[in-house]
C-alpha cells in the first residue's frame, strides 16, 4: 500500500464502536508514516499496561505546581475562552465583542496572534515554586484549543515557536524546572479539540451579524491579504467535519467527553496526528510525567492512539533510564485502568486511603487566568491549600496545584503571597508530607462523617464540612507517626482517640511527642479514651495544620 493510499484511508471517519483490537492493523500501517513505538515489555493494551508501578520519586514528592498557561490566558477572562467566545450571549462572547470585535472577524486564531508572553520568566517562577515546596512542576503543552506550546513537528503552523510568543515554551519550562531540581511534566488536552471547538462553526442567531459564520470553517485559501496568509485555520480548529448530535446544546460536550452519546467520530487522520504530536512531545522533552485531560487515555475507545502513546512512554523510560521512572495521569478510571497509570481527580479528593498512588489536581482560581478573581481577591487561601494537601497525603495522594499565569507570563501579587505562605508552612512541616505513607486510618474528626462523594472527574472539592480542631490526619515514616491537627484548638489541647490506650491501631508505647518547628518535647498523657497532648503558645503559621511528630518506642 503506497503513502497516498494510506493517507486517503486515514481520512475516513472511524465508526464510533471501532475499538483498539480492530485498530491494531491500521496502527501498523500508520506507523510507517509517523512516529514509531519503542519496543519493550509494554504493549498497547490495558492488560499489558497493568504492569505499571508508580515510581518512588512520585510517591515521595506529594506536591507539584502546574502552569495551566496558554493563549486562552491572553484575554485574562477565565477558563474555556476559546470555546465559549463562540457561544452567543455567553460572558466570554460578550467580553470578546467589547475587547476584540465579532468572532467572524476576530477569532481565536487572532487571539493567538495577540499573545506575546512578554514578561515570562520561567527561571524566576520555578525558583519561587521550589521555595514553596513543590517537588515537581507541570506545564501545559496544549489545551483543547489545539495550539502546541512547543516546537511541534506535527503542528508546524500553530505552535508557540511560529506564532504568538515565538518561543519554545515547553523547552523554557523544562530547563528552568531541571535547574531547580524539580521533576518535569507536561499536560496534554488537545485530543478533544475536534468536538470542543465545534462552537466555532456557529453564527449569531440575532442582531446585526445574524447568520454570519464565525471563523471556524475558514480555509487556507481565504487568508489572502490577511495576517494569517499562508496558514490553514483548519489545522488549528479541526472543524472540517459535521457537527456532533445536539451540538448547539452547550452542555453536550460533557456528556460526549468519552467519545459517545452522538459525538461526531474523529477521523483516523485526526487520531494519528494527535498520536504523532504527543510522541514527538515526549521524545523531544523527556518529561517525567504526562497528564492527560481525558477519560482513561486520549481518544479511547474510538482509537488506540492513547494506548500506543502509553506503551511507548513506558518502554522509552525503561530503555533510556533503565527503569520505569515516569508517570501518566488519567481521569475517570475503572479498577483495571487504575493499575495502568496514576488516577487523577479534578477539583476533588478521595474519601478513603487508596491502595495505589493518586492525585488531586486543582487551582487557586480559574484554570486560565481570570482578572475578575484577582480583582475580587477571590483566590483560595494558603490555609485551604495546606489543609487540602494534608488531607490528600493522608489518603496516599499527591496534590498538583495550578497557579494561574497572566497572558504576559507573570503571576499577580496575590498569587505570589499565597505561594510564599505555602512555602513558609512547608519549610517547617514538610517532613510530615514528603516521603510519608498512609497510616492504618487516614484520620478522625467530624469531617469524616460529612464526606461528599465524587462526581464524574471529581468535583467534590469544598462541599464538605469545614475542618475543625478535632479533625486530624495521619501519615507515617519509619517509627514516626505524624498527626496533623487541621485547626488550632482554642484550649491548647489535642485529643487523639485513634491513639487511646484501648485502641488496637497502635499498640506500641509512645516515646515522645514534638511540635514541628518548636524546640522541645510536649507533655502528653495516654488514657483509655485518647492521647492528650498539651500545645505550647500558638505560632502564626500554626493556626491551621498543626503537625505533631509522635515517635514510637522500638520493640
Amino acid at each position: 500500500m503506497n503513502r497516498r493510499t494510506v493517507i486517503k484511508q486515514l481520512g475516513k471517519a472511524l465508526p464510533a464502536t471501532f475499538l483498539s483490537k480492530k485498530l491494531s492493523a491500521i496502527s501498523a500501517i500508520s506507523l510507517n508514516i509517523g512516529e514509531k513505538i519503542i519496543d519493550g515489555p509494554f504493549a498497547p493494551t490495558w492488560e499489558s499496561l497493568a504492569q505499571f508501578k508508580t515510581p518512588e520519586w512520585y510517591r515521595d514528592a506529594k506536591f507539584g505546581i502546574w502552569a495551566h498557561w496558554g493563549p486562552q490566558c491572553q484575554p485574562e477572562n477565565g477558563d474555556w475562552y476559546a470555546r465559549e467566545m463562540y457561544m452567543e450571549g455567553n460572558h466570554h462572547y460578550n467580553f470578546h465583542l467589547k475587547k476584540y470585535g465579532h468572532p467572524s472577524k476576530f477569532g481565536f486564531k487572532d487571539v493567538i496572534n495577540d499573545w506575546k508572553a512578554e514578561q515570562w520568566n520561567p527561571e524566576e517562577l520555578l525558583s519561587l515554586y521550589r521555595r514553596a515546596g513543590a517537588k515537581y512542576f507541570v506545564a501545559l503543552a496544549n489545551h483543547h484549543d489545539n495550539m502546541d506550546l512547543y516546537d511541534s513537528k506535527y503542528q508546524p503552523e500553530w505552535n508557540s515557536v511560529k506564532m504568538g510568543p515565538k518561543r519554545d515554551l515547553i523547552s523554557g519550562w523544562a530547563k528552568a524546572a531541571r535547574n531547580q531540581g524539580l521533576h518535569f511534566g507536561v499536560s496534554v488536552h488537545a485530543a478533544h479539540a475536534w468536538s470542543w471547538m465545534e462552537t466555532a462553526q456557529r453564527a449569531d442567531t440575532e442582531g446585526p451579524y445574524a447568520g454570519v459564520p464565525y471563523d471556524g470553517k475558514l480555509r487556507k485559501s481565504e487568508g489572502k491579504s490577511k495576517w494569517w496568509n499562508g496558514l490553514d485555520p483548519q489545522a488549528l480548529y479541526a472543524q472540517d467535519h459535521p457537527l456532533s448530535e445536539n451540538s448547539l446544546d452547550n452542555s453536550m460536550i460533557h456528556r460526549q467527553w468519552n467519545w459517545g452519546n452522538g459525538v461526531c467520530p474523529p477521523t483516523r487522520a485526526y487520531c494519528e496526528k494527535f498520536y504523532n504530536r504527543t510522541i514527538d512531545l515526549i521524545n523531544r522533552y523527556d518529561p517525567d510525567l504526562v497528564y492527560f485531560d481525558d477519560t482513561a487515555l486520549p481518544l479511547w475507545p474510538v482509537s488506540d492512539a492513547g494506548l500506543r502513546i502509553a506503551a511507548h512512554y513506558y518502554n522509552r523510560s525503561i530503555k533510556n533510564r533503565n527503569k520505569l521512572d515516569v508517570v501518566i495521569n488519567g481521569k475517570i478510571l475503572n479498577e483495571e485502568q487504575r493499575k495502568c497509570m496514576v488516577w487523577d481527580i479534578e477539583r476533588g479528593q478521595s474519601n478513603s486511603i487508596e491502595p495505589s498512588s493518586w492525585q488531586t489536581d486543582t487551582c487557586i482560581g480559574g484554570w486560565h487566568y481570570d482578572r475578575n478573581i484577582y480583582e475580587k481577591h477571590g483566590y483560595k487561601s494558603a490555609q485551604t491549600i495546606i489543609q487540602t494537601l494534608v488531607d490528600i497525603v493522608s489518603k496516599n495522594g499527591n496534590l498538583l496545584l495550578s497557579i494561574p499565569v497572566r497572558g504576559n507570563g507573570s503571576i499577580d501579587e496575590d498569587e505570589r503571597n499565597i505561594v510564599e505562605e505555602i512555602g513558609q508552612w512547608m519549610r517547617v512541616n514538610g517532613e510530615s508530607i514528603y516521603g510519608t505513607r498512609p497510616w492504618i486510618v487516614y484520620g478522625e474528626g467530624p469531617s469524616l462523617e460529612n464526606a461528599v462523594p465524587l462526581n464524574a472527574q471529581g468535583f467534590n472539592e469544598g462541599k464538605g464540612r469545614p475542618f475543625e480542631a478535632t479533625d486530624i490526619r495521619f501519615t507515617t515514616k519509619g517509627e514516626v507517626l505524624y498527626a496533623t491537627v487541621l485547626k488550632w484548638p482554642e484550649n491548647g489541647e489535642v485529643k487523639i482517640g485513634s491513639l487511646a490506650g484501648s485502641s488496637n491501631l497502635e499498640p506500641r508505647e509512645i516515646r515522645k511527642v514534638e511540635l514541628l518547628g518548636d524546640a522541645g518535647e510536649l507533655f502528653f498523657e495516654r488514657s483509655s479514651t485518647a492521647l492528650k497532648i498539651v500545645l505550647p503558645e500558638r505560632h502564626s503559621l500554626s493556626s491551621y495544620a498543626v503537625a505533631l511528630k509522635i515517635t514510637m518506642a522500638t520493640s
